[in-house]
């Protein structure tokens, strides 16, 4: 296991595009840089893919578009397994529309590993957006990753304001949560980023927040964009100030990079200021006693 972990968190610029090539293009330079900063994982942020909507007909109903665009799934899968060879890295694959074994839409993130094999984490609760214009279905399941580096888990978007799952990864030993977020305006992305410091915090873990950026007009609900991707820490002194070990500058295209030190963040469970992840058993302990008091 690893002690060490190099990751790029991408703040995508997301624009029109004229072909399946030209996404590719974008994408690969970006996988292409993340390695020559000789990055170890690399987090995509969610529905990044949108901008393929632009090589179809703008002027069907959004829900018939995003339809569409799962079937764009197996070339996507083809782009980043190639990649994540090339490069000899892992991959967090943002997000894409998928299908279900029922015909549901569903938001799925793809997980690389350097062989290029993959393994899949659908999005857990869905905004209403999702759930009211372009009607996707919740996947059922929480994944832990096991990779050479240790355990990972990823929180997609409006997963990581749910605390429940992250604390279950972590009790299942995970050290890294991804969190692929789209966010159109501030207050969404605040709601994200506060969301995602709160699970490094509490569960002692990193986070790597990947968001997007830019705007697809002609696409509704992703027609504006507000992000800042970020490495976030535990809030302790031996870790980053302000539990931040990097951030981007708000709504520009850049790479975030940072190391993660996994030996300390392990040692910190056991030796911290407090120790929120052991301490939890408390509170499980305190909840199933709950009481009600009439006053």
């Amino acid at each position: 296991m690893r002690d060490e972990l190099r990751v790029a968190a991408i703040q995508y610029y997301i624009r029109p595009v004229d072909s399946f090539a030209r996404f590719a293009d974008q994408v690969s330079a970006l996988v292409a840089t993340a390695a020559d900063y000789k990055a170890d994982l690399v987090v995509f942020p969610e529905y990044f893919t949108v901008q393929l909507l632009t090589l179809g007909d703008l002027g069907r109903p959004v829900r018939e578009q995003v339809r569409e665009l799962a079937g764009q799934t197996p070339a996507f899968l083809g782009l980043m397994s190639g990649l994540a060879r090339k490069h000899g890295l892992y991959i967090v694959a943002g997000s894409i529309p998928g299908r279900g074994v029922n015909g549901e839409l569903h938001n799925d993130c793809y997980v690389f590993n350097r062989r290029g094999e993959h393994g899949v984490q659908g999005k857990l609760h869905m905004t209403r957006w999702e759930n009211e214009e372009w009607l996707v279905a919740p996947r059922r399941r929480l994944r832990v990753f096991e990779t050479e580096f240790g355990r990972l888990a990823v929180a997609i978007c409006y997963d990581v304001e749910f605390p429940e799952l992250a604390r279950a990864a972590a009790r299942r030993g995970c050290d890294v949560l991804a969190v692929p977020s789209c966010t159109d305006d501030r207050h969404g992305f605040l709601r994200v980023r506060y969301c995602a410091q709160a699970r490094a915090i509490e569960n002692q873990m990193y986070v790597v927040h990947a968001c997007t950026v830019g705007s697809l007009p002609m696409v509704p609900a992703v027609s504006l964009n507000y992000g800042q991707a970020s490495i976030l820490t535990p809030s302790d002194f031996r870790f980053g100030r302000d539990g931040i070990l990097a951030e981007g500058q708000v709504n520009s295209e850049m790479m975030v990079i940072g190391v993660l030190d996994l030996a300390l963040l392990r040692a910190s469970r056991e030796t911290g200021t407090v120790l929120p992840l052991r301490d939890s058993q408390t509170t499980a302990e305190v909840l199933a006693e709950l009481d009600e008091v009439r006053l």
